[in-house]
């Protein structure tokens, strides 16, 4: 298994996507009206796709997951370039902080981090903070799920891919706990490899604390879960099969 993808709600996945395009220098490989999908390449052939899709209504839940661009010296003027492709500033209640919190061309916010050690050759995405109940046992989960290996951070725990190449993937204790029924505007999606059962994968899920959900969405060619914490998930067929 690996981590393949940030599914990204969007109003207009079009726009959307082609701002974070723009903001990333991301490849765009599907243009369509309902979603919109562009690859950030990291090194190698290690990737990390961003998926926008069409939700019929903006979303609205809070963000347990959210994206950090790298500043460093250039902070102010990443932002300001950010802000030319129809950012805002946003005040979330984050008091004088070192970064700058600023909104996408649809509200969402994201951070334009200051330099950081732990932030060499994350390339423009420099983290993924990801809100969690108990870090140490989601952590052990995301290990687990996607093959990333501990890391220098400042969050509680912090992963990354074991080139040490890429954002971070940081669990930051939650300010309050997942809403019940509130889906995440922003999830990550992982995908199988040739000989992975997805069976197999579904019961490690559960013996971790996770569980499988069966939304009434359709038949669709994925499986849906939560994380110990009740972050959404999928798990992605492997290339030429289905789950």
């Amino acid at each position: 298994m690996f981590l393949e993808n940030l599914g990204i709600d969007a109003a207009d996945p079009v726009r959307l996507g082609r701002f974070w395009d723009a903001a990333l220098g991301t490849t765009a490989l599907t243009v369509e009206p309902d979603i919109y999908e562009t690859r950030l390449e990291i090194v190698g052939d290690v990737y990390l796709d961003l998926c926008f899709v069409r939700v019929p209504e903006p979303p609205a839940s809070p963000l347990r997951l959210h994206l950090d661009l790298r500043g460093g010296d250039r902070q102010l003027e990443v932002a300001e370039h950010l802000r030319g492709l129809g950012a805002r500033d946003l005040d979330i209640g984050q008091g004088d902080v070192s970064w700058i919190v600023l909104g996408d061309v649809e509200g969402t916010a994201f951070c334009v981090m200051e330099d950081r050690d732990e932030y060499t050759d994350t390339g423009p995405l420099a983290c993924l903070p990801l809100d969690s109940a108990d870090p140490q046992r989601d952590g052990d989960f995301w290990a687990w799920l996607t093959g990333w290996v501990d890391a220098p951070g400042s969050a509680p725990r912090t992963l990354r891919h074991p080139s040490l190449h890429g954002p971070l993937l940081e669990l930051c204790e939650e300010p309050e706990p997942k809403r019940p029924g509130a889906k995440n505007p922003i999830h990550l999606d992982v995908r199988l490899e040739a000989g992975d059962d997805a069976d197999e994968v579904a019961a490690g899920i559960e013996e971790r604390g996770g569980r499988e959900l069966h939304p009434d969405w359709g038949d669709l060619p994925w499986r849906i879960y939560q994380d110990p914490s009740g972050n959404e998930f999928c798990v992605l067929p492997a290339a030429g099969s289905t789950v």
